[in-house]
């Protein structure tokens, strides 16, 4: 296995990373999880937008685009798979033992991994925690990741693959990894950006291509909608069989089934939409 560090392929056996690393000791960095099928990135060029918008979110140096776009070939290149996860890191780079930045200069890390294809179906549940719509870190996709590790550990003790969160104000926001949608009288929404929930690339094009609507929806929308599913890289679209206790009768109901149909014709037809 090869991964791209700081300039280059590298066997993942022998690549070091500092131990005095910003984005270990502090959790200062960003990153994209982008799709690739059979050696072939999805929307990177989106992925790539949304990098930097949350590397100058965060304050890091600008990332050379144009490198991370050659990281990410040469690493599809020399780890060819069907369906991978790429994951690109960009962190505040080596640092003093604290809050402030160093002088040393960025890390960027670009590595693959394999993925199984989702199931077309799957269950979710609520937590009791919050997203802060209005925080520092707000629409920024970093590597401050570990209240994302608690929520969803406590959605595969109960089964489910995936955990929904409420903003502070009790509107349904976005779940660990993923957007939410629901149908409500046979309409598709989504809560909105303003909500605090991450602008995913998927429900981006989601959005785009079935009309759905970005409405402010409180949390218990998800005990009377008719249909719910989720958007991310790896998901595409995906059917919520199962929120908490209720079962959804038909989980792949018509509004859903037309969704992951439209997704899959329109990214089959453009790798880089």
């Amino acid at each position: 296995m090869k991964i791209w560090l700081d300039g280059g392929l590298q066997d993942i056996e022998s690549a070091r990373v500092s131990v005095l690393d910003h984005g270990l000791t502090v959790g200062d960095g960003v990153f994209e999880t982008v799709k690739a099928v059979d050696g072939r990135p999805f929307a990177l060029t989106r992925h790539l937008d949304r990098l930097a918008r949350s590397a100058g979110g965060l304050g890091l140096p600008e990332p050379d685009l144009d490198e991370v776009r050659r990281a990410c070939a040469a690493v599809v290149e020399a780890n060819p798979m069907p369906l991978g996860r790429l994951r690109i890191t960009y962190t505040g780079g080596v640092s003093p033992l604290g809050s402030d930045r160093g002088e040393h200069g960025p890390t960027l890390v670009v590595a693959l991994g394999e993925s199984p294809r989702r199931p077309d179906s799957t269950a979710v549940i609520t937590v009791p925690w919050t997203r802060n719509e209005r925080g520092a870190l707000t629409g920024l996709k970093t590597t401050s990741y570990a209240e994302n590790v608690v929520a969803l550990a406590r959605a595969r003790e109960q089964g489910a693959s995936e955990a929904l969160f409420a903003n502070t104000v009790g509107q349904l926001c976005e779940g660990t990894g993923s957007n939410v949608f629901v149908v409500v009288d046979g309409e598709l929404h989504t809560p909105p950006i303003a909500s605090g929930c991450l602008a995913g690339i998927t429900r981006a094009l989601t959005v785009a291509w079935t009309g759905a609507k970005e409405t402010d929806l409180p949390l218990d929308v998800l005990e009377r909608a008719e249909e719910v599913f989720l958007t991310s890289t790896l998901r595409d679209v995906q059917a919520v069989h199962r929120v908490d206790s209720r079962e959804l009768p038909g989980a792949r109901g018509p509004v859903t089934a037309k969704a992951m149909r439209i997704f899959d014709e329109r990214a089959g037809n453009d790798l880089d939409p």
